[in-house]
């Protein structure tokens, strides 16, 4: 049974040292615009893939919110049914929030945009313009240029030379990444903007290393507006191997950053005991290694998320205000670090695993490999919902196509004559699209997963004879048959989505970009 906190009662949560969690359901481009500070987005078609991780245990007091609480109660209905048992509605939405002239802000991952506008503040990370860098480059300056981003964004698109070292490996692997580089050159991190570069560039000026050390000023968004040329489809990304004495400068620093940040760093004795707490409340166990060691083996109930992904989108994964977070690696230095900046960003009961997986496999305990289970709910939908494939498409008597997928995922392409029908409103514009109850649908998105969830909601409104598009647009596109492209039928700009990055227009560069800097003037003093 969902209940209704207020806006006041909502103020004096916030204030209060309990846990709980504030999610905002509303699509991204929404909650970009304007939210409600200290809440965390989860759009309402992600809740059943996304919520069990973000709000680790079911009793966990949960808030939501929307613009004027009608998707909210959908969302309500999501999280019963996935066992939350202690919901609340926030009355009248983020816009009576609004009203009552209560601080909103705009902007996504805001708590970690603050946080290393305020370390570039307070630290004097220094920097280097994209002039300058492009001048150096064009002379033959000796430069090393590290691309602190993930791998993914680095294939797309890097400065000229720059060779990727994800931000959580960049401390651990500094030392031998360095061994073969020329002992004066200067070393440049960057990423796609501004938080990423101040935190890789801040972690090796702490360090203290011998070197010249500058992050790139608004990164690959600067070098962009700068009028320069990125580079594409870059192959320098094998990472250097680690020789014990590159093992063991990280371990030190991690070690010393431990203690000045106070760390709790942890044996696996005390870890069980934070997993037998984990049975009544909610706690995080993240693993900050790289994807491939994680796949390899990881210790049972600990999930990935990578250091510096870890840092950047702190409240994509600590949701749970209060909530106690634990960070695993292989050893010690790129967990520890982690918890180090969790706990400078004010995070209280912050912990790092001594030892990480090689301790836990040396007191004989075995590592996983189990695949993450899936959702209950697709699950139960996958079981229930009757699915057709695109070749079988044409055995329905004028089936009316329903894209429940994003409008990025629509516009890449979509069988012909297909409605955008996103899962957020979809019992809201079904009506209009088949007044019917007996009109044959099909509903479609990527993968067949979206599109089971949502003809399994179709079905719950008395459209019994709705089908999922086996395989979805991927086996569509397999099968060779055509596509359209574009927002065909789309009258209003969506909201489900943002650009990233050269995605970007320039004036939307330029308006992040300032927004960034300008998080950081109020620790000018």
């Amino acid at each position: 049974m969902t209940s209704t906190i207020t806006p006041d009662q909502l103020r004096r949560q916030m204030t209060a040292d309990a846990p709980y969690a504030l999610i905002d359901v509303r699509d991204i481009g929404e909650y970009n615009a304007s939210h409600i500070p200290g809440s965390s987005l989860i759009p309402r078609a992600r809740l059943e893939f996304d919520l069990s991780h973000a709000v680790p245990h079911p009793a966990t007091p949960l808030i939501l919110c929307d613009d004027d609480t009608r998707r909210v109660a959908r969302a309500a209905a999501t999280a019963e049914a996935l066992g939350y048992r202690n919901i609340a509605s926030l009355q009248g939405g983020v816009n009576r929030w609004a009203s009552l002239d209560l601080p909103t802000e705009w902007g996504v991952n805001v708590p970690s945009k603050d946080f290393g506008e305020r370390v570039e503040v307070v630290h004097h990370v220094p920097e280097i313009t994209a002039d300058d860098l492009h001048t150096r480059i064009q002379r033959g300056d000796e430069l090393v240029i590290l691309d602190t981003r993930t791998p993914e964004e680095y294939h797309r698109f890097c400065i000229p030379g720059g060779r990727s070292l994800p931000g959580g490996e960049l401390a651990l692997r500094i030392t031998d990444t360095l061994a073969d580089a020329p002992p004066h050159a200067t070393i440049v991190i960057n990423c796609a903007g501004r938080t990423r570069s101040i935190i890789g560039t801040r972690a090796l000026q702490r360090m203290a290393l011998d070197r010249d050390i500058v992050g790139l000023k608004n990164g690959t968004s600067g070098w962009l507006l700068a009028g320069y040329q990125l580079e594409q489809n870059a192959d320098r990304s094998a990472m250097t191997d680690i020789t014990e004495q590159g093992r063991a400068a990280a371990e030190t620093y991690a070690r010393r950053c431990a203690a000045e940040d106070h760390v709790q760093l942890i044996d696996i004795n005390q870890l069980d005991s934070l997993r037998a707490r984990a049975e009544t409340e909610s706690i995080y166990f993240i693993d900050v290694r790289s994807a491939e060691e994680h796949n390899t083996g990881r210790i049972p109930g600990f999930r990935w998320f990578p250091g510096g992904q870890a840092v950047q989108r702190s409240d994509d994964l600590a949701v749970v205000h209060h909530a106690p977070i634990v960070f695993a690696c292989d050893r010690l230095a790129r967990a520890a670090l982690t918890a180090s900046w969790y706990k400078q960003m004010g995070h209280r009961e912050i912990y790092a695993l001594e030892g990480g997986t090689t301790a836990w496999t040396a007191a004989g305990r075995p590592l996983t490999t189990d695949p993450e289970s899936e959702p209950t709910l697709l699950t139960a939908a996958r079981q229930t919902i009757p699915t057709i494939t695109s070749q079988a498409l044409d055995q329905l008597p004028n089936p009316t196509l329903l894209h429940v997928d994003t409008s990025q995922e629509f516009a890449q392409g979509h069988p012909p004559g297909a409605h955008w029908t996103p899962r957020a409103w979809l019992e809201w514009q079904i009506e209009n699209l088949a007044p019917d109850r007996n009109q044959p649908l099909v509903t479609i998105c990527r993968d067949g997963n979206q599109s089971l969830l949502a003809a399994a909601a179709l079905r719950d409104l008395g459209y019994h004879n709705t089908h999922a598009l086996e395989g979805g647009t991927t086996a569509w596109r397999a099968a060779g048959l055509p596509l359209e492209r574009g927002l065909s039928g789309v009258l209003s700009p969506p909201n489900d989505t943002l650009p990233f990055g050269p995605d970007r227009n320039y004036a939307d560069m330029q308006h992040y970009l300032r927004w960034e800097t300008a998080l950081g003037e109020k620790y000018a003093t």
